[in-house]
């Protein structure tokens, strides 16, 4: 399925088809989502598929279901059923919550062989949650829901694996580009195949994931585990030296939740527990310096450490600087962002620059390390659930290609 960049918001939209006959829907894409839930309400819903999901169903209460609805309104309707499964659907971006019905329906799609995008297939009963258009709050224009990739039994990735007999397995590829779309893989391990031929499944280098025991979210889900990605970062490098850091700091604290590294798509920036941010910058800048021959400027809000574009000279990989290394269980899984995932380009009133694409996110920041959305464009993320872990390419275009360059056209009869 595409994924999208919204200009605006900073915020990524995957696409994918619902109802029938078909309809394409453009939704908020959530890393850490729990379950998918859709705007019932904005354009009523029409299916002629969809049906409610019964209080004594084996799929309620084990798919996070909250409550049993009964309603007194009009007869019975998408939002409105009695002896009807209800969830909380959230916006995760104002932490406001619903209560609403859960419906299942067709879900639809574009199957591929790893190098193009194939017929649409369709997953008869996706589980998923109405809401209300107020919990679009926020969310990138044109959206009508979000689309839930966390660890969840009632998450896309687990449906479609479980409904089709898969992999709990999906991949990430956001696109650098604003105009171009990335893609993300559900229910393969590979190939995923990137004009001019490059399959970017091979050469990853892998690392395990952790989970939280708490969640950021309003409604908790005990004695379930967060559906949010951490991994394990124990250092950082910046032009191959280790950065000071407070290493407690690193590891999630199993009674708080506080602490450890969180990869979110929520975030348009990495933003980092002040301490960890003041050792990086101060490292980068003296990196940059000393083998870059960098001068900082003036630097533009939200980040704080900038350079002028005059200066910095433009490789393959971005703009050329130091590179930062994290470094995760051990010394041979590194996830290096080049410049390309490091520096954010700023051109206004007059400012031509590149800054240090991190933001200070305060002393009491929830994670250590909330890995944002422009760290992870142009590399590819394989989230293996059913063996716990993470690969990662580093940056694909060092390899040769983007992931703007998959082929969504041959074949595909959407």
């Amino acid at each position: 399925a595409p994924i999208r960049k919204d200009n605006t918001t900073l915020r990524y939209t995957l696409s994918v088809y619902l109802k029938t006959p078909p309809q394409r829907l453009d939704l908020l894409l959530h890393l850490g989502g729990r379950f998918f839930w859709v705007d019932c309400y904005s354009n009523y819903y029409s299916s002629s598929t969809y049906r409610h999901i019964h209080c004594n169903s084996s799929v309620c209460y084990p798919f996070d279901a909250v409550g049993c609805g009964y309603c007194s309104g009009p007869p019975p309707s998408p939002t409105c059923s009695n002896d009807s499964c209800l969830y909380s659907p959230e916006n995760p971006l104002i932490l406001k919550v619903g209560l609403e019905d859960a419906l299942v329906d067709a879900l639809g799609l574009p199957s591929t062989d790893g190098s193009s995008a194939g017929r649409v297939e369709v997953v008869p009963n996706f589980l998923f949650s109405c809401a209300r258009p107020d919990l679009l709050a926020e969310f990138p224009n044109g959206t009508s829901g979000l689309a839930a990739l966390g660890f969840s039994n009632a998450s896309l990735p687990a449906q479609v694996a479980k409904a089709r007999s898969l992999p709990w397995c999906f991949a990430l590829c956001l696109s650098g580009s604003r105009s171009a779309a990335g893609v993300t893989f559900v229910g393969t391990v590979g190939p995923y195949n990137f004009l001019p031929g490059i399959d970017l499944s091979k050469n990853l280098s892998y690392t395990p994931i952790l989970l939280n025991p708490h969640g950021d979210t309003f409604v908790v889900y005990a004695p379930k585990p967060a559906a949010e990605y951490y991994v394990n970062v124990t250092a950082i490098k910046i032009n191959g030296k280790a950065v000071p850091l407070n290493a407690t700091l690193l590891a999630i604290d199993q009674k708080s939740g506080h602490g450890g590294t969180l990869i979110s798509t929520l975030v348009p920036y990495t933003t980092v527990q002040t301490s960890i941010y003041g050792a990086v910058a101060r490292a980068f800048a003296r990196e940059a310096s000393a083998a870059f021959n960098l001068t900082a400027t003036q630097p533009v809000k939200p980040f704080g450490l900038c350079y002028s574009a005059r200066h910095v000279n433009i490789t393959r990989a971005g703009p050329a600087v130091p590179a930062i290394d994290l470094v995760m269980h051990g010394e041979d899984a590194v996830w290096r962002l080049f410049g390309a995932n490091s520096m954010v380009r700023i051109q206004r009133n007059g400012t031509d620059a590149w800054c240090l694409g991190f933001v200070d996110g305060g002393a009491g920041f929830r994670a250590a390390i909330l890995m944002g959305g422009h760290q992870m464009e142009d590399n590819l993320l394989q989230f293996d659930l059913g063996k716990m872990r993470l690969g990662f390419s580093s940056s694909v275009l060092v390899r040769g290609t983007t992931c703007a360059n998959f082929n969504f056209t041959t074949g595909n009869h959407a």
